[in-house]
């Protein structure tokens, strides 16, 4: 049994998470070992079929209740799974989980038809879908929109106007979620694969991982019914819209976590090992300041983390709980991928070893869900600040 301080927040979920584990052990880490080793993004296909094969097992979108295909899990089980994908260091085990690409809690909102034509799918893992709400100057503040909905009269149609950026999956996406300003009132709407006026403009590949895409809406027309939650939920995307983001950043700080402590097992591993002046480095001090340290700051993290996930379980979804952790998970998680990768010296700087590309992936996390600036913000205005 663990001795981390962190372990009494994971008792009631161990066996689950055991089962995640051997899951990744077994089927995804032999999968991964065929992939390029400078391949920072496995083929479609493959992150596909790990996707299904993760929802028939009930892990894949386990916080949807059963009755839409999923495993009914409490949130901070999905944080725990979150944090085991992470700290297995397999490419592959991100996308045993939902992510950009899976169901939206925007969804959770829309209504009968919707839930069944686009939620369900989605949980199954059948279904890829993306979510168009960054704008070239709403970025932070993502809710000030210039894309518009206008809604046609004559025809009862919808008309969307505008353009989006820093899009996932939009190349491959069976249909968008668009969130519009409508009646002046942010307004999300269900837009399919094949709109005509829904094109991809340009793609942005950036230090790792996937590329994002700037999709077009040039008077894309949907029908009446095409805002989620139906014709009186216009103006609802602003308050649903924050209720999927605190969640959101919860998960992402749990992947942080895992990958810091994925990246100080690598550095502890190292340092045991490798020898230098007759000793192994692990003897020398300043060594030990870099993986104690980061020890110190990942259970800390892990606590906060794991704490925000019991609350959101007890009914309090405070957006700066999850700000806070967030923040503190991200930034650590940076700050011990950089020490790990110190600790291995050149051998870490090397093309296809792990800290090479966790040191470029991990960067995103204090940009991704809301800048470690926002959280910040979040957090001083809950602190009656600004």
């Amino acid at each position: 049994m663990s001795t981390h301080p962190s372990s009494v927040l994971e008792a009631d979920h161990r066996e689950l998470v055991a089962s995640f584990e051997t899951f990744i052990r077994k089927e995804l880490v032999p999968l991964a070992a065929d992939l390029p080793e400078d391949a920072d993004l496995p083929p479609a296909e493959l992150r596909d079929y790990v996707r299904r094969r993760s929802a028939a097992l009930g892990f894949y979108a386990g916080d949807y209740p059963e009755e839409l295909g999923g495993s009914g899990m409490p949130f901070t089980a999905v944080v725990l799974l979150h944090h085991a994908a992470g700290r297995s260091g397999c490419p592959l085990a991100p996308y045993a989980l939902a992510g950009s690409d899976g169901p939206s809690p925007l969804l959770r909102h829309g209504t009968e038809e919707q839930i069944e034509r686009y939620l369900k799918p989605l949980v199954r893992g059948e279904a890829v879908r993306c979510l168009a709400l960054t704008e070239p100057h709403a970025g932070s503040d993502a809710f000030q929109l210039t894309t518009t909905a206008v809604r046609d009269t004559a025809t009862g149609e919808w008309v969307l106007k505008g353009r989006k950026t820093f899009v996932s999956n939009a190349d491959r996406a069976d249909f968008t979620l668009v969130v519009a300003s409508a009646e002046g009132e942010p307004t999300a709407f269900v837009v399919e694969a094949g709109n005509p006026g829904l094109r991809i403009g340009q793609r942005y590949d950036g230090m790792s991982g996937e590329p994002l895409y700037e999709l077009l809406l040039e008077d894309a027309r949907v029908p009446g019914d095409a805002v989620i939650g139906g014709p009186d939920a216009v103006g609802s995307a602003l308050g649903n819209g924050m209720d999927s983001l605190s969640r959101g950043r919860l998960v992402v700080a749990a992947m942080c976590d895992g990958i810091a402590e994925y990246a100080l097992e690598q550095g502890i591993a190292y340092a045991r090992e490798r020898r230098a002046f007759g000793e192994r480095i692990g003897a020398y001090q300043h060594v030990q300041e870099h993986l104690v340290t980061s020890r110190a700051e990942i259970e800390a993290a892990k606590l906060l983390t794991l704490a925000c996930a019991r609350l959101v379980d007890g009914g309090t979804e405070a957006p700066e709980n999850a700000a806070l952790a967030k923040l503190t998970s991200s930034e650590t998680a940076v700050r011990v991928v950089d020490r790990a990768l110190q600790v291995h010296g050149a051998t870490g700087w090397v093309r296809g070893h792990p800290l090479e590309f966790l040191y470029r992936y991990v960067r995103s996390m204090t940009i991704i869900e809301g800048t470690s600036e926002i959280q910040k913000v979040i957090v001083a205005r809950s602190m009656g600040l600004g």
